[in-house]
């Protein structure tokens, strides 16, 4: 990334939104005008006024590479668009090989994964094959259908049975983890794709929604655990508030616990060994996920906190529903890998990830259809603080606010969710040395 790309963003910044907007709008987006970066959800207000005081603490815990099929396919909630089930009780989901053989969807034969997926951006484009969604196999091999179930992951079961999930949260780029994280951060990834190394002068023209919360001391902190992966992605902002503002993941349990968390918080896993990324263990990723989850509902702070559990991207997954066309955040295009593609550009949203919000005002028995990217985050904390637009897809995405019931405070009393699959059943870990198991199963391979 270089500087000269910053003045063509400057330069070119509603041509490049423009000419992406009738595909946005044929595909469910806003029909009402256009908002622009640096617009306020509520003009009338002034920039950092509280308009949801009822929620004091906005969490983020963004987890690593899992399609919404892969996680909760077979959850079997009223209304979530999941799996579609034979009579034999199966996902009749399925995808080719190039030799012409069909490979069905398969319950995975243990929560470690063989690391074979992957959601490189030609790759990502090739599994979306222009809405088909036929090329997962061809790209990710059979483990791209593979899924797990309530008995491999009880805890995010019970999350989502029991605080309202979304069911059209896409991620924001068909590519990698460091573009999407940068959508987070900024809604837009400045162009990049993939996960090469940031520049140090890689930094979005209107900044960062930590620049915007610092601006109207709104307080934040990033709680990493191993690597503050996700800050470090605007090397800048990384520098500015390392050791302050960018703390270890201990600052994290001590804070929820005395209930003096900050205003907006991002928690990151260790992304080694429990992001849930191919190849690790998804058993060690949930134990982590729930330690988290369980420290924010039975802190002081409960009353008024919202907590914001997702993914990056899909890794490689299958997911059933194709990505529909996003408006894209500016002007600048994608910087693919030489020889490949740029494709609808960043004017598609990326495939499905889970999502669910934990929060005493969060509405029970609910799921939202609503199209969400990660920048929907961003418009979440922006309509509260009435901050101003980023890009233009923050400026249009859905806020979330659906999910919410402000009048009511249905999970006051904090709910108890089901431990682990780590915690009930330590024999979850013996897949760390023994392996995934046989992947393709026997059986799930049918044709010529």
């Amino acid at each position: 990334m270089t500087i000269s790309r910053r003045g063509v963003l400057k330069a070119g910044l509603a041509a490049g939104a423009v000419a992406g907007t009738g595909a946005w709008r044929q595909a469910g987006g806003s029909r009402g005008p256009v908002r622009q970066p640096g617009s306020l959800p509520y003009p009338q207000l002034a920039a950092g006024t509280d308009t949801i005081p009822q929620i004091e603490h906005i969490v983020v815990l963004m987890m690593e590479n899992h399609s919404y099929d892969n996680k909760f396919g077979m959850l079997r909630r009223p209304g979530a668009d999941g799996f579609r089930l034979g009579f034999d009780g199966l996902p009749t989901a399925t995808n080719p090989y190039a030799n012409g053989q069909i490979q069905h969807a398969f319950r995975m034969p243990t929560t470690c994964q063989n690391g074979t997926v992957t959601q490189e951006w030609k790759a990502s484009h090739v599994q979306y094959d222009n809405g088909k969604m036929d090329g997962f196999v061809i790209t990710s091999q059979a483990e791209s259908m593979g899924y797990w179930q309530e008995q491999d992951q009880p805890f995010y079961y019970s999350m989502a049975r029991t605080f309202p999930i979304a069911d059209r949260y896409f991620c924001s780029v068909l590519g990698q983890t460091y573009p999407n994280r940068r959508y987070l951060l900024a809604a837009t990834s400045i162009g990049q794709v993939d996960d090469t190394t940031p520049a140090l002068t890689d930094y979005p023209a209107n900044g960062t929604i930590y620049d915007q919360l610092d601006k109207h001391s709104i307080t934040w902190k990033d709680y990493y655990t191993e690597l503050p992966a996700t800050t470090e992605l605007y090397p800048q902002l990384y520098l500015k508030n390392a050791g302050t503002k960018v703390v270890p993941i201990a600052d994290f349990f001590t804070d929820v616990a005395v209930g003096t968390l900050p205003n907006y918080s991002l928690v990151e896993p260790n992304y080694s060994t429990t992001s849930e990324e191919d190849p690790q263990n998804i058993a060690q990723g949930e134990a982590f996920a729930a330690s988290v989850i369980n420290a924010v509902i039975s802190g002081p702070a409960w009353d008024k906190t919202a907590l914001l559990w997702t993914y990056d991207e899909h890794g490689g997954y299958y997911d059933h529903v194709p990505p529909p066309a996003a408006i894209p955040p500016d002007s600048i295009p994608p910087s693919p890998p030489a020889g490949e593609s740029a494709y609808d550009g960043f004017g598609r949203y990326g495939f499905r990830v889970p999502f669910a919000l934990a929060s005493p005002w969060a509405r029970p028995f609910y799921v939202s259809h609503r199209v969400f990217d990660h920048t929907s985050i961003l418009k979440l904390v922006e309509t509260k603080w009435n901050l101003p637009a980023l890009t233009y897809r923050d400026a249009n995405a859905n806020a979330m606010t659906d999910m919410l019931d402000l009048s009511f405070p249905a999970f006051a009393k904090p709910p108890k969710l089901a431990e682990p699959l780590q915690d009930s059943d330590p024999a979850s870990l013996a897949c760390n040395t023994s392996g995934p198991g046989t992947i393709p199963p026997p059986g799930s391979v049918t044709g010529p």
